[in-house]
C-alpha cells in the first residue's frame, strides 16, 4: 500500500511505539515481547477458527493448529512439571472465572485476598464482579506490615468453610507462603487455587516460592514477568490430579462451552515460544535482574523518603503509599509522572482512606525495565525522579467532595502538561530511555 494511503491506524501505533520507546514504564503487569513472539501475534493464525481440543474440533482445517496447541501444552507441562495445562483462556479474568466454574456451584463460598490489601478484582471482590456475585466472596486481609494475616485467613476459613481458596495477589510485594495456604485448604476441604500472574517468570527463575508442590489448581496470564502474549493458562497440579482425576476435563469444559468460543491460535503460538525462551539460561539471569532491580529500586526510593508499602518488596513490584503526605493523591501523582515521562499506575494501599477512583497510592514495578536492559544504576535515577515528582506535585491537597475533587483533578491536569519542572524531568527521562532497546536479551 502506497504509504500516503496507509490508515491513520499506522501513524498511531508507530506513535505509541516511540512512546514506549521515550518514557520508562513501571506498570509491573506490563512487559515487552521478544521479536519472535512478535512476529508469531502478527501471523497468518489468527486467520483460523479452532473452536474445540486438539483432535476435537468443531471446524475443519485444523491440522496444523492441533500441532501448535499441543506443543504449547506440552513446553508449558515440561516447564512446571505438571501434569495438565490449558493455553486457550483469553486472559487472568477468564481464566479464575473458568477455574470458580469448574469448581464450584454457584453459592458456594470463595475466600480470597481484599482488593485495597493487594488482592485482585476476580478474587472475589464484592457486588462489582462475576467472582463476587454468583459466590459467596469471603475476602481476608493483611496485618499492620502489610503482610498477609494468615491467622485470619485460618479464622475465615474455619467460619466459613470455602470451596475455594485463592492465593494471589495484583499489588501484594511480599512472596505468598503457598505452604501456609495449604495447610489450612487442608483443614477446612477447601480447593487451593493459585494465581501467581505476577510472579510466573520469577518461579521459573527461583526468584519466588513454587507452588507446584502445594496448590491444587495454578492460574497465570502468559505476559507480566512470563514476558509472552496477552493470554493465560490454567494449570493442574499433580496434587490436584490425584485429588480429582477427572479435574482437567472439568477445566476444558469450563473454558469451552463454558465461557469461550474459538481459541486465539496465534496467542497460543507465542506461548509456546514464550515457553521455550522460559527455559533458556537468559531468562533465569533476567528473573533475577527483575528482582534485583525491583530491590535497587525500593532502596532509592526508601533513601528518598518516599514511603513504602510493607516497607520494601519481595518480587518485583512496589507499592508507593502516600498517605503520609494526604489521602488519595495517588490519582494526581500518577498523571504528573506520566507528564514527567515515567508511567505507574494509581492503586489503593492497606487501610485506604481514600477511594477507588481517588487512592492513596501509586503501583510501580520492573519487568518492563529489565527486559529492556536497565539496571541498579537507572533504577536509583528512575527513584530520584520520582521522589521530585512527589514532591512538586502534593503541595496542594485533595479537596474532600466528589464534585470539588473532579474540578481539581481537571486543572491540577491541564496545569501538569505544561509544568516546567515536570516537561525538564521528561527531557532527562527521554535522554536515558532511549538509549535502551525495548527487548534485551
Amino acid at each position: 500500500m502506497p504509504k500516503q494511503q496507509r490508515d491513520e491506524i499506522f501513524s498511531l501505533i508507530e506513535q505509541e511505539k516511540q512512546r514506549q520507546i521515550e518514557m520508562i514504564g513501571l506498570i509491573p503487569s506490563e512487559n515487552a515481547v521478544s521479536p519472535e513472539v512478535s512476529e508469531v501475534l502478527s501471523s497468518c493464525l489468527s486467520n483460523k477458527y479452532s473452536e474445540g481440543y486438539s483432535n476435537k474440533r468443531y471446524y475443519e482445517g485444523n491440522q496444523i493448529i492441533d500441532k501448535i496447541e499441543q506443543l504449547a501444552g506440552e513446553r508449558v507441562k515440561k516447564l512446571f512439571g505438571v501434569p495438565y495445562v490449558n493455553v486457550q483462556p483469553y486472559s487472568g479474568s477468564p481464566a479464575n472465572l473458568a477455574i470458580y466454574f469448574a469448581l464450584m456451584q454457584p453459592g458456594d463460598t470463595l475466600l480470597g485476598l481484599k482488593l485495597a490489601n493487594g488482592g485482585h478484582l476476580t478474587h472475589g471482590h464484592p457486588k462489582v464482579t462475576g467472582s463476587g456475585t454468583f459466590y459467596n466472596s469471603v475476602q481476608y486481609g493483611v496485618k499492620d506490615d502489610a503482610r498477609i494475616d494468615f491467622d485470619e485467613v485460618r479464622e475465615l476459613a474455619k467460619k466459613h468453610r470455602p470451596k475455594v481458596i485463592v492465593a494471589g495477589n495484583t499489588a501484594y510485594p511480599f512472596e505468598l507462603d503457598f505452604k501456609k495456604f495449604r495447610e489450612i485448604a487442608d483443614e477446612v476441604g477447601a480447593w487451593l487455587v493459585a494465581d501467581i500472574s505476577h510472579v510466573t517468570g520469577l518461579v521459573v527463575a527461583g526468584e519466588h516460592l513454587s507452588p507446584m508442590p502445594y496448590a491444587h489448581v495454578v492460574m497465570s496470564t502468559t505476559h507480566k514477568t512470563f514476558r509472552g502474549p496477552r493470554g493465560a493458562m490454567i494449570m493442574v497440579t499433580h496434587e490436584g490430579m490425584a485429588r480429582d482425576e477427572k479435574l482437567g476435563r472439568k477445566i476444558d469444559a469450563a473454558i469451552i462451552p463454558g465461557l469461550q468460543g474459538g481459541p486465539h491460535n496465534a496467542t497460543t503460538a507465542a506461548i509456546a515460544i514464550a515457553a521455550a525462551e522460559a527455559m533458556r539460561p537468559e531468562f533465569t539471569e533476567y528473573a533475577k535482574r527483575v528482582t534485583a532491580n525491583a530491590q535497587a529500586l525500593a532502596e532509592g526510593l526508601l533513601s528518598r523518603g518516599v514511603k513504602l508499602v510493607g516497607g520494601g518488596t519481595e518480587t518485583h513490584l512496589m507499592v508507593i503509599d502516600l498517605t503520609s503526605i494526604g489521602a488519595g493523591l495517588g490519582t494526581q501523582v500518577a498523571f504528573a509522572l506520566d507528564v514527567a515521562g515515567i508511567y505507574a499506575n494509581r492503586n489503593t494501599v492497606p487501610a485506604e482512606t481514600g477511594s477507588p477512583f481517588f487512592p492513596s497510592g501509586i503501583r510501580i514495578g520492573t519487568p518492563l525495565v529489565t527486559t529492556r536492559g536497565m539496571g541498579p544504576e537507572e533504577m536509583d535515577k528512575i527513584a530520584a525522579w520520582i521522589a521530585r515528582v512527589i514532591e512538586h506535585t502534593t503541595t496542594e491537597q485533595l479537596p474532600k467532595g466528589k464534585q470539588e475533587r473532579n474540578a481539581f483533578l481537571k486543572t491540577f491536569r491541564a496545569r501538569a502538561q505544561k509544568d516546567k519542572v515536570l516537561l525538564s524531568i521528561r527531557e532527562e527521562v527521554k535522554d536515558m530511555a532511549t538509549k535502551f532497546p525495548l527487548f534485551k536479551w
